[in-house]
């Protein structure tokens, strides 16, 4: 990767006409910024058409790689599931709710606080403070690892946990002996995910689709290999997941210390260590922000095991959860996407350019939510066939399919949205918007709809549905009025606390 700091910044305003040719040259800014945002300027259908597509370039040559390999990772634990829906439905529902609780509550903390670097190297970047990068991603280091070694525990105990939360006792003790498998994966997920976030913040972002796709290829091979033709069953199961995730970990650890990022990365450093009390505070922030919304689903996931015939129920909405991940492997491409392109334009004090990235991607995002919506409503007859033998779970795969097309619209621009409130910062404000939407009102109708309506898994989804909404109608008003000059100016006093002086100057 050619050294950043060689980098030349591309103007907004000048609609893509200046020499934007080369987008591997992806803008950062120098630290002698004039306050002066020459964005977009729109006087019409042409000009906002133009400005779109010039947009657009930029958010997909971020959000293509990103899609890929957000699609690569999740088909690493999708194909298991596949593979395990072979074995049986007893298997099936194990992986699913260790996945979905177990794993899915460690990831959710670690993903969350490793966020936090989306923000923060996000805007360093963008106004060329490149030597705090490596700073950055040794304290997210530090942090994941030490929360990692706690949350060790839920695996350890995980059949005690489950049924702690009065999950069926067979699927309990299946999914918690399978969790204690996968501890090394866990400690993959701590190291992972805050080198993803440093690359993402400089647009590196092709190493990490490379090494998904070697990844995902020999996953699928092995675990055909183990499950199927030597009849490791569960077993065989985790010790692909385990390889595969640290193969993903290893190579990209070797990318960033081989000296392919530049300035962004320096050494190691005692510096990581300092002010990790702070970082702790940003990074749960997030965390928060992003953990309320995946327990709202794994929450979900609980819940039909209570119904009485809770196997079927539980694969029923396993599998569409897992296909709403899939689909939305595109939509946090689009998240990461607009949380680079936010964080790196409010650094560079250019609040028109990031008002107008959000825009796009809003529309964007609708659009491809529609595009699988009508995709699944014409084979909701076929697709149930693809992830169960099973006629009853069948039958209600296709009874949920109108649902779980409007959650792929509803999640597909809340998933936008959401970077955007990481791109700018407002992880805390955001985090309460989650309690309200999902835990006083979404789990709620959840329930009052599946048990006390008598609705079954539908009356579960058609409150996740509502909580989804809720939390995407809080978020697009608060992008509407938000004031972008105001947004740069706090910015400013980010980057200083955090990265050093740089020269500013206010933004009216």
């Amino acid at each position: 990767m050619e050294n950043v700091k060689q980098q030349q910044p591309l103007l907004a305003g000048d609609n893509g006409r200046n020499n934007y040719t080369n987008l591997k040259q992806f803008p950062a800014a120098p630290e002698n910024v004039e306050a002066e945002d020459r964005g977009v300027e729109i006087n019409g259908v042409k000009d906002f058409c133009r400005e779109f597509y010039v947009e657009s370039k930029k958010l997909w040559y971020l959000a293509g790689p990103a899609i890929f390999t957000s699609i690569c990772q999740y088909t690493v634990g999708a194909t298991t599931q596949l593979f395990a829906g072979q074995l049986g439905t007893m298997q099936l529902a194990a992986v699913s709710v260790e996945n979905s609780v177990i794993g899915g509550f460690s990831f959710s903390i670690l993903f969350g606080m490793g966020s936090a670097l989306e923000t923060l190297c996000g805007q360093a970047y963008g106004a060329g403070k490149f030597e705090m990068l490596g700073v950055y991603l040794q304290r997210s280091w530090v942090v994941l690892n030490t929360i990692a070694v706690i949350l060790m525990f839920t695996y350890i105990f995980g059949v005690s946990v489950l049924r702690l939360l009065r999950q069926t006792p067979s699927i309990a003790t299946a999914a918690g002996r399978f969790s204690v498998w996968m501890i090394p994966q866990l400690f993959a997920y701590a190291t992972l995910i805050p080198i993803a976030k440093f690359l993402q913040a400089q647009s590196n972002i092709m190493p990490m689709a490379w090494i998904a796709l070697v990844a995902v290829v020999s996953h699928v091979f092995l675990s055909w290999l183990l499950m199927m033709k030597l009849g490791w069953g569960l077993v065989g199961a985790a010790v692909v997941l385990d390889c595969s995730w640290w193969f993903m970990t290893v190579a990209q650890l070797t990318y960033v210390l081989w000296g392919s990022c530049g300035q962004a990365w320096g050494g190691f450093s005692w510096e990581a260590f300092h002010n990790l009390k702070g970082f702790v505070r940003v990074s749960f922030a997030t965390a928060v922000m992003f953990c309320l919304e995946n327990w709202y689903l794994m929450s979900l996931v609980l819940f039909a095991g209570y119904f009485e015939n809770a196997e079927a129920s539980v694969d029923a909405l396993s599998v569409c959860l897992n296909i709403l991940g899939w689909i939305c492997t595109v939509a946090l491409g689009l998240n990461v996407a607009v949380s680079v392109r936010v964080s790196n334009e409010l650094g560079y004090r250019r609040p028109k350019t990031a008002r107008f990235a959000v825009i796009v991607v809003g529309l964007t995002s609708v659009l491809i939510g529609l595009l699988f919506t009508a995709v699944l409503l014409v084979y909701r007859k076929q697709y149930p066939a693809l992830f169960t033998n099973s006629r009853e779970v069948m039958q209600l795969l296709e009874e949920l399919t109108l649902l779980l097309g409007i959650s792929i619209i509803v999640y597909c621009l809340q998933y936008a949205l959401s970077g955007v409130a990481i791109g700018a910062g407002w992880q805390t404000a955001v985090a309460y918007m989650n309690v309200g939407s999902y835990f006083f009102f979404g789990i709620p109708m959840s329930l009052l709809m599946g048990f006390r309506l008598d609705m079954g898994v539908k009356g579960i989804w058609y409150g996740m549905v509502s909580g989804a909404t809720m939390q995407c109608c809080l978020l697009l008003i608060m992008v509407s009025r938000t004031n972008w000059n105001e947004e740069v100016n706090i910015v400013g006093h980010r980057i200083k606390q955090w990265g050093g002086d740089i020269q500013q100057r206010s933004i009216h």
